[in-house]
């Protein structure tokens, strides 16, 4: 018998090229500095597969654009090369977010600033900065890697943010995307400061694009003064989960109705006192449902933020870890504690199902002012150099590992970043409790340009090359055909029983978040070749409820025992913003393992054939364990069987 899973004609328009192995050396465990960014990395994000993009607050950076310091950069991944971006207005403190159609979105910031950071004499621009007001901005960059895209302000305005949360939807406010690939934008205040008050509280949310004017949201007036960048995440069952200050709700954006539930133990985690969160893998094992892991923070009660006799650099962070699966408990669950004490703490998801934790500090929190007490300007001091790696399907007690990780040089915490690249190592930058520019050998926590990649434990070792991910991943639809060869499952089929494929969005990394970051494994079954030590994957397309995964660009590995795949990008859903197509799930065969010789017996053929709700194919000749090149074209690759 002869498995065939070759291309018709030169490509298939619905596969993405088929990823080789890294193009950057590292050293698994090891952090690498690579460079200096042109502007400090308080905000990251990945755009394509080869281009991250930066954006500062408006400081005296020594790069210029034009006549006025950048704020904004782009930074090519396979040259380190980098370029001047011209984000418009104030971007200090804004939030972001990956709209359905790859649009990138960030909203709000600040006020006008001069030298100092003070407030400048104009709102509109001029002066040495040149930065107009950008609390009611939204900002939006469609992503290239050609070096000609550029920020551009949507003629809608957001109301006044100041540490929003975007999901995808001003300063100090979260964003969020939503099932139709718009974005939802919570919380903030009007004119910033270390934590809220009343009088310039803004405890509403808006969508973007607009869709009415803003809605209030109780837990948001009822959790002052901490309640900035409030934690939010699209659930599965189409509901946010928000957490803000010590409260914790259920809410029903379209009913406009919040269901409370347990407050939060040991430690306040959103700014500044600034825990780690992520959400935990979506996989078919947990029917795709949510839990969140929140790590860090600081126990402090709500009269403790404004105390004026409180020294905050000596105040200890919290170690305390916990989970919540809200959308079938109310009850938080305590996990394993991280290693030591830690504020502003990134979690990054792995495509190894692992979660790294990065970047903080062990004292103080988030912040910065000019009081005696301060360290230099920062509210933090101690920070956490050495990285671990948290397993979630480890047995409690032993989830968090570092063994053979090393340590930066490089403090990280307020302002800094951290976001997951394609080949799988993290780029990591920033850090700048400093109210403007602020470098020297006597600065304790300088405005840090220094970046670096950390090569997670997977790095070095041969990568799993697949065949035949679709560039496009439907809501439910017919399954595609993924092909991994004999040096993709080491010599030995039956390494395909430990193979996984997962959809991950890195997200927009800011203030210790990561908003929209989301892991979801996709379910798949498979036929394995054990003449050639070779398989075929049969993976469905995503389960048909885009709240499980809403619409925009991310990236798919293929994981074989633990070791990824490069990513390769493609887009979830239409690509388009509006309701999404939602598909009956194909069936999937059962998964089997030809042994050699039933394969030597039976002859014939057998066609794997690829699609993309219904749009072209991908077929494939196995002949001989090789790929075949005519004239330069891809015809088949083999996967032998007898």
């Amino acid at each position: 018998m002869v498995v065939r899973a070759s291309t018709q004609g030169n490509s298939s328009p619905n596969t993405v090229p088929t990823p080789g192995q890294p193009s950057h050396a590292g050293t698994a465990g090891q952090f690498e500095l690579i460079g200096n960014s042109l502007v400090s990395a308080q905000q990251l994000f990945l755009g394509t597969e080869k281009n991250v993009f930066i954006v500062d607050k408006v400081e005296n950076n020594p790069t210029r654009l034009g006549d006025h310091p950048a704020w904004a950069s782009g930074w090519t991944l396979d040259s380190n090369d980098q370029r001047p971006m011209d984000a418009v207005t104030n971007t200090f403190c804004a939030g972001g977010n990956v709209l359905g159609n790859g649009t990138w979105v960030n909203v709000g910031g600040n006020q006008a600033v001069t030298y100092g950071g003070l407030a400048a004499a104009s709102q509109n621009g001029g002066g040495p900065y040149d930065d107009p007001d950008g609390r009611q901005s939204i900002r939006l960059l469609t992503p290239c890697d050609d070096g000609t895209c550029d920020w551009v302000l949507s003629p809608a305005q957001a109301d006044q943010r100041w540490y929003p949360t975007l999901s995808v939807f001003g300063v100090n406010f979260l964003i969020e995307t939503l099932e139709d690939g718009t974005i939802i934008i919570l919380g903030g205040c009007r004119w910033g400061g270390y934590v809220n008050d009343a009088k310039q509280d803004n405890p509403t949310y808006e969508f973007f694009p607009p869709n009415g004017a803003p809605i209030d949201l109780p837990i948001l007036q009822r959790t002052l003064p901490a309640n900035l960048y409030p934690l939010t995440w699209l659930l599965p069952s189409g509901r946010l989960l928000i957490q803000s200050n010590w409260e914790t709700v259920l809410y029903d954006y379209k009913k406009q109705k919040e269901t409370p539930l347990d407050d939060i133990p040991d430690a306040v985690r959103v700014y500044p006192a600034s825990a780690g969160s992520v959400m935990l893998p979506l996989t078919p094992a947990n029917n795709w449902t949510a839990t969140i892991l929140f790590c860090g923070g600081s126990n402090v009660k709500s009269s403790q933020w404004t105390d004026p006799s409180w020294i905050i650099p000596t105040y200890a962070a919290s170690p305390s870890c916990v989970r919540l699966t809200p959308d079938t408990s109310s009850s938080y669950v305590q996990d394993d504690p991280l290693p030591e004490q830690r504020s502003m703490g990134s979690l990054v998801a792995l495509p190894d199902g692992t979660i790294l934790c990065l970047n903080g500090a062990k004292l103080g929190t988030a912040g910065y002012g000019n009081q005696t007490w301060a360290i230099g300007q920062a509210y933090a001091d101690s920070p956490v150099l050495t990285p671990a790696i948290y397993n979630p399907a480890a047995p409690q007690g032993q989830r968090w590992s570092r063994e053979g990780l090393g340590s930066s040089n490089v403090p990280r915490m307020y302002h800094s970043s951290a976001i997951l690249l394609p080949d799988g190592s993290v780029f990591v930058s920033g850090s700048n409790p400093n109210s403007d520019y602020n470098v020297g050998p006597d600065i304790e926590y300088p405005t840090e340009y220094r970046t670096e990649r950390f090569y997670p434990p997977y790095y070095n070792k041969r990568r799993p090359q697949p065949f035949g991910i679709l560039s496009q991943l439907g809501y439910g639809g017919p399954s595609f055909s993924v092909v991994l060869d004999s040096d993709d499952l080491s010599g030995d089929v039956n390494n395909v029983k430990n193979v996984s494929v997962l959809v991950i969005r890195p997200g927009f990394s800011t203030h210790a978040m990561n908003m929209g970051q989301r892991v979801v494994q996709l379910e798949h079954t498979y036929t394995g070749y054990a003449s050639s030590n070779s398989a075929v994957l049969h993976v469905s397309q995503l389960p048909p409820n885009p709240a499980v995964l809403a619409p925009g660009p991310a990236l798919v590995f293929v994981v074989v025992n633990g070791v990824p795949s490069v990513g390769v990008q493609v887009m979830v859903g239409s690509g388009q913003l509006g309701q999404q197509e939602l598909l009956s799930v194909g069936a999937l065969p059962d998964s089997s393992i030809t042994p050699a010789n039933a394969a030597s017996q039976q002859g014939g053929s057998q066609t794997v054939q690829n699609g993309n709700n219904g749009a072209g194919s991908v077929r494939g000749e196995v002949l001989h364990g090789m790929w075949l090149w005519s004239a330069g074209a891809l015809l088949a690759f083999v996967v032998s069987v007898w």
